[in-house]
């Protein structure tokens, strides 16, 4: 994808939700993170794409969330220290996938050879 970030900051989980479907929307951006303070009750969401469609999508987003943003910001070409500090927020996202644990049958025939 492109290398700018997008920020939206938002009260509430419903209007980071919907600033987020308006965002994709409306331009060629991406989903990177989104970040939660205050139980939930400011949220950041970070987009990431081209200067043009991350500019448009943020734009998109703040005139028409169902909530006026906090604040918004576009980074044209992030430092090295941005990225790394957006990767660690994205990695909590990551999900992790526990070994599973053998079934009944797949023991069994395991023993039986």
């Amino acid at each position: 994808m492109g290398n700018s970030y997008g920020f939206i900051e938002i009260s509430g989980v419903a209007a980071a939700v919907d600033a987020l479907d308006i965002m994709c929307k409306t331009a060629n951006v991406e989903f990177v993170t989104w970040e939660r303070k205050l139980g939930g009750r400011l949220v950041t969401i970070i987009v990431q794409g081209d200067v043009s469609a991350v500019t448009e999508a943020v734009e998109a987003a703040a005139a028409h969330a169902i909530k006026k943003p906090v604040a918004k910001a576009v980074i044209a070409n992030p430092h090295s220290e941005t990225r790394r500090m957006v990767a660690v927020s994205a990695s909590r996202l990551a999900v992790k996938k526990e070994p599973k644990a053998p079934t009944a049958a797949g023991s069994r025939a395991k023993r039986s050879e």
